[in-house]
């Protein structure tokens, strides 16, 4: 992996699917015919070059763009991969104005592309990989970084039952639930012992913190997980639901601030550049805006929260490594991405100590 990946030019952008990434495209139209209102064919497809969990395609027809995103082929970890899930939130969220892109239809029928896959509009608008936001003026950063926090605050204020996801998760005891998650997928697809891991399996679940509010939460909530509009700072959807859930708003919300403990290396950290300069908000500054907007006059200690969100890292891109060892990886990113579990649990365990481990 280079030091200073060119996220944008890697991850944008699409490529001809090959191979298993091929789509039964006379079965995929007459799906699009039976489900899709308006749908026009014919219809090409092209596989977007981002993201290694969910393959992801770019629908071309006489009726617009859509995105087309399926469940990998080959055996999959339990709970990992949950389309169906992504197509639940994305359709209740989008009832309430909060946006996410237009959802078109689900489809739990193999047989028609080998997959579980479903189908939402193609939103237009920018997608930024870079959290140092190259060619931006220091005004435009500042906003487009308190358009993120405001449009996560504002997904924390949604009423899950009037949005149809009252069901969507269970209520209580997140924490709890999602250490006992990441270390069952951890544990199944563990390839070598790794001391910091073992400590924070041992460590996390007995000082959990008290769980003071429920909200439909991301999950995975970072700048590259936006559209941004054309032309303003504005959130115009935010993407990759797979890992949503009913839970603690506050995991979200510390997910987010891990950029500010993470390099930059061309992707979302803004630890090790000049914020001032590039006007990029400080962690207290953001801090201080999700309390506004949420009601809340502090946030507890952070460390802990850090240490949970590193160690889920950890867990998730453990799962990447295996999948490359099994062959079974979507991308071309994904061995480079592999090789970042080591560095994820020491910065998980170095947040535990400072959380009083």
């Amino acid at each position: 992996m280079t030091d200073q990946l060119d996220a944008q030019a890697a991850f944008t952008g699409t490529v001809a699917p090959e191979g298993a990434d091929r789509l039964d495209e006379t079965a995929l139209t007459r799906w699009f015919e039976d489900n899709v209102a308006g749908f026009e064919g014919p219809l090409s497809v092209a596989k977007f070059k981002g993201g290694q969990s969910n393959p992801t395609y770019r629908i071309d027809s006489p009726s617009g763009p859509y995105v087309l995103r399926r469940k990998p082929f080959g055996k999959l970890l339990p709970s990992a991969h949950a389309v169906d899930r992504e197509y639940k939130v994305q359709a209740g969220l989008s009832k309430t104005g909060f946006p996410v892109a237009p959802q078109y239809g689900l489809c739990t029928d193999d047989s028609v592309v080998g997959s579980w896959f479903y189908v939402m509009g193609c939103v237009d608008g920018r997608t930024i990989w870079d959290g140092s936001m190259p060619g931006a003026t220091p005004e435009s950063r500042r906003a487009t970084y308190f358009a993120m926090v405001d449009t996560l605050a504002a997904l924390h204020q949604v009423d899950a039952e009037a949005a149809g996801l009252g069901d969507y998760g269970k209520p209580g005891n997140y924490f709890g639930r999602q250490v006992d998650r990441w270390t069952k997928q951890y544990r199944l697809a563990e390839t070598e012992t790794m001391s910091e891991m073992e400590r924070l399996i041992e460590w996390l679940p007995a000082t959990l913190p008290e769980q003071t509010r429920t909200s439909v939460v991301h999950g995975d909530y970072r700048i590259d997980n936006m559209i941004f509009a054309a032309d303003e700072a504005r959130v115009v959807a935010v993407l990759d639901w797979e890992l949503s859930t009913l839970g603690d708003p506050l995991a979200d919300f510390t997910y987010l601030c891990m950029a500010w403990v993470t390099d930059n290396a061309g992707r979302s950290g803004v630890q090790d550049i000049d914020r001032a300069a590039l006007g990029i908000p400080e962690l207290d500054e953001v801090v201080a805006r999700y309390c506004q907007q949420t009601g809340r006059t502090s946030i507890p200690d952070i460390n802990w929260y850090l240490a949970f969100n590193f160690f889920r890292l950890a867990s998730i891109v453990q799962g990447i490594k295996k999948r490359v060892i099994d062959g079974t990886a979507s991308s071309a990113h994904a061995k480079a991405s592999s090789e970042r579990v080591y560095p994820l649990a020491e910065a998980a365990w170095s947040f535990a100590v400072k959380a009083g481990a």
